[in-house]
């Protein structure tokens, strides 16, 4: 019987979840965090934590979305609401660390080559950033922050952030464009 319930929540959406889990229904938000932690965690891998540290932080922000799932307004996804509180959490961390201030002003971390035939990949790729333009870049495109949510987040400026953006972005397209590769272009949400 228990088998299935979890069929039943497998096929649910996700808003279908989270007014099930507001209910009390745990099942149906372990549903989501199923669903969802990979990513979450990946974020948080891209925005520089280590790995046990994103494995804290994601189940950290799955505890706090559990705790205020009932302010879920379904107005973006599910996904994109976990992975903002994820971050949220991350640099909180690094502010309690005093590593942000540090991290700002470091040098880019060494980049590697990637190992398979020539290719690179994202991962790749944003460790030939500078600490404060992979934090940017992460939080606009990976966890679909704004510019000025990300200002925001950061106690930076908006036209700093626009800035690390361009040129984080600026850097990834040569990357890829120099392993020739056509790169697309893209924009967060809204600016």
């Amino acid at each position: 019987m228990a088998s299935g319930r979890k069929l039943r929540f497998a096929q649910m959406h996700d808003l279908e979840l989270c007014a099930q889990a507001v209910t009390g229904e745990r099942a149906a938000f372990g549903e989501l965090v199923r669903r969802h932690a990979p990513a979450v965690r990946g974020l948080l891998r891209r925005m520089g934590a280590r790995a046990a540290e994103a494995d804290d932080l994601a189940q950290d922000a799955f505890l706090a979305a559990f705790e205020r799932i009932a302010e879920f307004r379904g107005d973006g996804t599910f996904a994109g609401w976990v992975k903002r509180i994820a971050a949220r959490l991350y640099l909180r961390r690094l502010q309690r660390e005093r590593r942000l201030a540090g991290m700002i002003e470091a040098p880019p971390l060494e980049a590697g080559r990637a190992e398979v035939e020539g290719r690179i990949d994202l991962d790749e790729g944003l460790k030939a950033l500078s600490a404060a333009e992979r934090l940017c870049v992460s939080l606009c495109f990976g966890a679909g922050l704004s510019h000025g949510d990300t200002a925001e987040a950061l106690n930076l400026p908006l036209g700093t952030v626009k800035s690390h953006v361009k040129r984080g972005l600026d850097k990834l397209r040569a990357r890829l464009a120099s392993d020739g590769r056509p790169v697309a272009e893209g924009s967060p949400g809204d600016g």
